[in-house]
């Protein structure tokens, strides 16, 4: 129960979990007592979010930040104070969703305890995540992509970041670089992730969670010791 709630509460953080012109966040015309620096932030995360949803809905490309706005209920006044352009903005959702992710699988790592079982929660954390936020999923794995070299470079860091969970596996035999192994497991689960949201299935990322346990953990331990670990259920046992 604890686990869900996190989960949950890590959602709400993810650009996209909330509409743009959501009620709770509206802010009354006229003299205002918050804050400026309140009333910035506010209109920022509703800028996110209606670009997620904008990005998801329409692709990058053809995105205005006229419909950005309008999803927002944000003026393009005020989204030009905020953000330099579109891309810069695609580019600060993407920033503030994945580093959500990113420590959000951080903590499922590290409270297990070894890396067999730290792998396993660390990618629950994610899928879950993903497939709790769809326009998220959408706009930060499939729509990067058509953001051109600054989007690659930000996917690059992401998979960086990504490949600091494997930190702790065993050297392999043979000469064998962990390093090469370690950049083809990630981007296999990257490309898994890929494919399980382009085609429209983000809800249906959960279900990978075994298969690509398996896949992270058989190049360092073989694929029966692998299996072994895993137990039964899928979950790693030491």
């Amino acid at each position: 129960m604890e686990r869900k709630t996190v989960r949950g509460a890590d959602a709400i953080l993810l650009p996209g979990a909330r509409t743009g012109r959501d009620p709770a966040r509206s802010i009354k015309r006229g003299p205002s007592r918050l804050p400026p620096d309140v009333v910035a932030a506010t209109q920022r995360e509703r800028l996110l979010d209606g670009l997620v949803h904008t990005v998801a809905e329409h692709g990058y490309q053809h995105a205005t930040v006229s419909d950005i706005c309008r999803a927002a209920g944000v003026t393009r006044p005020v989204f030009y104070e905020l953000f330099s352009g579109k891309e810069d903005a695609f580019l600060a959702a993407h920033r503030h969703g994945t580093g959500v992710v990113i420590r959000r699988m951080a903590t499922a790592f590290a409270a297990e305890p070894d890396w067999c079982a730290g792998i396993r929660q660390a990618l629950d954390a994610m899928l879950q995540l993903l497939a709790g936020v769809p326009a998220f999923a959408t706009m930060a794995v499939i729509e990067i992509e058509a953001v051109g070299p600054a989007g690659r470079r930000e996917r690059d860091q992401l998979l960086k970041k990504f490949r600091a969970f494997f930190a702790e596996v065993p050297q392999l035999p043979g000469g064998v670089l962990v390093e090469a192994v370690v950049d083809a497991v990630v981007g296999g689960v990257y490309s898994a992730v890929y494919r399980r949201v382009d085609s429209g299935r983000t809800d249906e990322l959960p279900e990978l969670l075994t298969v690509l346990s398996l896949f992270c953990l058989a190049p360092f331990l073989g694929p029966v010791e692998a299996v072994r670990r895993l137990g039964p259920r899928g979950r790693a046992e030491g």
